[in-house]
């Protein structure tokens, strides 16, 4: 991941994350961000993936990730990824 500063004449010092250094959290999908998870990012499948995991385990769960720390939404997150199957091929791979 590469930090960079913001452009100079925004006169914002404060660091800013590349986004094409950025892929998704998931292992071994390359694919674009779209969207936050905690304080990682998803591409766009996965992410609505992690939006139906969540909506499974019932309405409090969206009520009570939006009241959420970074820190918290990650080990939500974390909790997700472990139901998801690494052997699976990526949604980015070239179908054969």
């Amino acid at each position: 991941m590469k930090i960079q500063r913001a452009d100079r004449h925004t006169g914002c010092s404060k660091p800013r994350i590349a986004m094409h250094d950025i892929h998704c959290c998931v292992p071994n999908c390359k694919t674009r961000p779209y969207a936050p998870a905690g304080t990682q990012s998803l591409c766009k499948d996965h992410f609505l993936n992690f939006l139906t995991w969540r909506r499974r385990r019932g309405p409090q769960m969206f009520h009570k990730y939006a009241a959420m720390t970074m820190e918290a939404r990650d080990t939500i997150a974390a909790e997700w990824i472990k139901t998801i199957r690494i052997d699976e091929v990526p949604a980015n791979a070239p179908k054969t």
